[in-house]
């Protein structure tokens, strides 16, 4: 079905717009996909931070090279699908990851994160990347642990004190 010029434009300033919102961006092909499971994917993605479209193979070529990053122009033929990951790289990347583990339909073919090229395995690499919930547990860990150990160093000194003066108050006691 031809789409119009003026649809076309707008289609392509909402994809600029998701490729400035973006720090990665992962392609997929669907071809044989339902739409429903493109939806349950479009879900996934959505609650890990992200978003999720179909697009036509020009106007990811044009907003591609608008946005000015570099990318593999075999990734862009046959139907293709574009994970834009906003803010959750890793959690994106899982999503379309465990994603394609279930419906084999589904093929990562690579993607750009910043301005480099990444295959499939930099897609998969990504996608064993921590939470970030997690990696904020984790930094407020490594943060938290030099006071902690400051506090039982603190701690085991007033204890021995209270030893020494709790043995001395005994033996007087005894005397």
């Amino acid at each position: 079905m031809a789409i119009s010029r003026e649809k076309k434009e707008e289609l392509l300033k909402g994809y600029l717009q998701e490729l400035n919102l973006s720090e990665a961006v992962i392609i997929t092909g669907y071809r044989g996909l339902k739409v429903s499971q493109v939806e349950q994917l479009r879900k996934k993605v959505r609650e890990a931070e992200g978003s999720f479209a179909i697009v036509k193979n020009t106007l990811a070529e044009r907003a591609l090279k608008e946005a000015g990053i570099a990318f593999d122009a075999d990734m862009l033929t046959g139907p293709i699908g574009i994970g834009f990951c906003h803010s959750n790289v890793g959690g994106v990347a899982k999503a379309i990851t465990d994603f394609a583990k279930q419906n084999e339909l589904l093929t990562i073919r690579g993607g750009m994160l910043g301005n480099r090229v990444i295959d499939e395995a930099g897609v998969k690499n990504l996608a064993t990347l921590p939470s970030l919930d997690v990696l904020r547990a984790q930094l407020l860990g490594l943060i938290n642990a030099p006071a902690s150990q400051l506090a039982g160093v603190v701690a085991g000194g007033v204890r021995q004190l209270v030893n020494v003066f709790n043995a001395y108050a005994e033996k007087e006691a005894e005397a």
